[in-house]
């Protein structure tokens, strides 16, 4: 592109965890460094061999007096797959989610861990620990509690303790000691994914999948709950597990395939919760019922499954309002306008959510996605982008639904372990219902306004096809970005081409930005570049792209594309896609961008459309990063506004 440059008892709701190997970031590359080998498998990296003292080997390929040295004296004990969960727990009738680990992904061991923290690709206002792995997040009591996976000892996936952290904002947050780690017969090989639910009298519990057996892999599956020492402590600071557990035990289900119950909803005089599994190729939401909470009876028939889906992790089911933006407790049955259900599910298969939108029958135990809700791995997503594991919870002081997603990393392991750390919990989000009832709107939380510092504006600034414009004035690798496009026509839409059909309707959208990128259009590509280096050797743009019909209508691709976004050749760099579905009658598109030095989440046309990206520049950090609006379509656009912040740290960040 060219152009110019200016420069116990009821009332509660869960929540759960994320893994440690998403869908994409899984992928890591081909590297090989002496003995050690990194290969695709189609799912998650798969580490090979064993990794030489930090000595005797270093990471290739990077840019001179750049390259970095592994940590020394440690060891791979092994490699697997780990799904975690964040815990939000709703205080009135609801609970949250609890991170645990789904499956084992990784499980490594550092004899030393790195002291040394690399800074240059940490977030300066997104939730991480100090350092080493994290993952996960309740409200209880003035708090919002953040329960998360977290290895004391590395940056990899082993020696997991549920660290707990506190906040009043879900900016801010305080690290406490650890809450819960695998002691017992009924969780020794593992304490993974779970949730919250607040009974009557304002008491939290806990249910999250216990491992205890190795075998069959990934290990044998049961569902216990945990209670806290001390209702009264508002910090929630000690947990006891009682020696009932577990009260859930798999019958005829896949015991190696059941796990992550859910916030517990209360009808008809029980407890309802469900629990994630397959059968074949089947994913499925067993249901259970329980009068107590103690003592649980399986239905008959599932709450919902779906064949071809594979196995189902961390799945969620709330209520939504049909009208307004207010949330709703999960066991909240009936509104003045109406109410529809909402049914997530992590896809073990794929490693990525989808969700659909329907009917719950309280008196069947049954729900039924609505006929134009795509009920499979083609159904809506929360986010296109590095995002698992999610988990919604009831926030009843402001009256809305919170989202919490994960998203792990997407550089190569050695990597992590040479910085120190490794996954972040995404900004909350508040979600609810479009009007058009087809899908849900997510928006960052109010709370995140506060960070911001330094402000820039700019209005009417055209676009020709090829132009870049630079924003300045505050700092690009930290920022908060939110632009209005408007152009006059839409004559010069490209036509969608029909072959694109026969790509992989999962995968539509993610497909055709592969085929067209940023090469030169006609409504597009216009957007903007994040975190690019001043000659734009690197930079992550993310952008709209128009299309034409041949029914005359029109498709809004949204892409965010990690594909040049570093030199370093080690990195996963994927582009991430999502059709927006939006009027344009009004001949405007709207575009808001968190950027945070290794992550973009951006929110296309009001949230309707959001994506995440994971990205390591080499060139375009700290300082010498920079933000530029572009347009390379032969229809010229009008940025009618840009509001940009620069973004402050938050003052208390673990």
């Amino acid at each position: 592109m060219k152009g110019k440059k200016n420069r116990w008892d009821p009332n509660g709701e869960n929540m759960h965890p994320p893994p440690m190997c998403n869908a994409r970031s899984a992928l890591h590359s081909g590297i090989s460094t002496d003995d050690t080998a990194y290969t695709r498998d189609g799912s998650c990296a798969e580490l090979v061999g064993a990794v030489k003292p930090a000595s005797e080997v270093r990471t290739p390929d990077l840019p001179q007096g750049r390259r970095k040295l592994l940590p020394l004296n440690y060891k791979i004990i092994g490699y697997k797959h780990v799904c975690l969960s964040p815990l939000l727990n709703d205080r009135i009738n609801g609970g949250g989610g609890v991170m645990a680990f789904h499956k084992v992904y990784m499980n490594y061991q550092l004899l030393n861990a790195v002291n040394d923290v690399k800074q240059i690709h940490r977030t300066g206002y997104h939730f991480q620990p100090k350092q080493n792995w994290i993952n996960a997040p309740m409200y209880y009591k003035g708090y919002y509690h953040l329960f998360y996976q977290y290895n004391p000892k590395g940056a990899v996936w082993g020696n997991i303790v549920w660290a707990h952290s506190v906040s009043k904002d879900m900016i801010n947050w305080i690290p406490l000691k650890p809450a819960i780690e695998p002691s017992k017969p009924f969780d020794k090989y593992g304490c993974w994914s779970g949730s919250a639910t607040i009974l009557p009298g304002n008491k939290p519990v806990i249910m999250y999948t216990g491992i205890t057996d190795k075998k069959p892999a990934p290990g044998y599956q049961v569902q216990n709950y945990a209670v806290p020492a001390n209702y009264s402590d508002p910090l929630l600071l000690d947990w006891i597990k009682p020696d009932d557990n577990p009260i859930v035990k798999p019958t005829s289900e896949n015991v190696s395939a059941f796990r992550d119950p859910t916030t517990a909803w209360f009808n008809n005089g029980h407890w309802k919760m469900i629990v994630g599994s397959k059968r074949n190729q089947r994913g499925i939401a067993y249901l259970y019922r329980s009068r107590d909470f103690v003592k649980w009876t399986k239905a008959k028939h599932t709450l919902h499954d779906k064949a071809g889906t594979g196995m189902w992790e961390c799945p969620d089911f709330y209520p939504v309002a049909s009208y307004g933006e207010s949330g709703l407790d999960t066991s909240v049955l009936k509104g003045g306008n109406g109410i529809k259900h909402v049914l997530k599910v992590s896809l073990d298969l794929t490693r990525f959510e989808y969700y659909t939108i329907g009917s719950y029958n309280p008196i069947k135990d049954k729900y039924y996605p609505d006929k134009d809700s795509v009920d499979g791995w083609a159904g809506l997503r929360y986010d296109y982008g590095n995002f698992y594991a999610s988990k919604t919870f009831f926030d009843p002081v402001q009256n809305r639904r919170i989202l919490w997603g994960w998203a792990n990393e997407s550089s190569a392991t050695f990597e992590d372990m040479a910085k120190g750390w490794a996954g972040i919990q995404l900004i909350p989000r508040m979600v609810w219902l479009d009007p058009s009832g087809k899908q849900l709107v997510q928006w960052p939380i109010h709370e995140l306004e506060a960070l911001r510092g330094d402000k820039v504006q700019l209005g009417n600034v055209k676009l020709n096809k090829g132009d870049i414009v630079e924003v300045k004035g505050i700092t690009p690798a930290q920022a908060d970005v939110e632009v209005m496009f408007t152009f006059s026509s839409l004559d010069k839409a490209e036509t969608f081409d029909p072959k694109w059909s026969k790509l992989p309707s999962e995968n539509l959208a993610l497909g055709i930005c592969g085929i067209t990128g940023t090469k030169q259009g006609g409504l597009g590509p216009f957007g903007v570049l994040t975190l690019a280096s001043d000659k734009l050797e690197e930079y992550t743009p993310v952008f709209f792209r128009v299309f034409k019909t041949l029914d005359k209508t029109y498709k809004v691709l949204m892409c965010s594309d990690a594909t040049p976004s570093s030199l370093n050749k080690n990195e996963y760099k994927p582009s991430f896609a999502g059709f927006v579905d939006v009027d344009l009658s009004a001949k405007k598109l709207s575009l808001r961008s968190l950027i945070d030095h290794s992550v973009v989440e951006s929110f296309g046309e009001g949230g309707k459309t959001v994506i995440t990206s994971r990205v390591y520049p080499t060139l375009a950090v700290g300082e010498d990063a920079h933000l530029f609006l572009f347009n390379n379509g032969t229809e010229t656009v009008t940025v009618e506004s840009v509001d940009a912040w620069s973004m402050n740290r938050p003052t208390f960040m673990n």
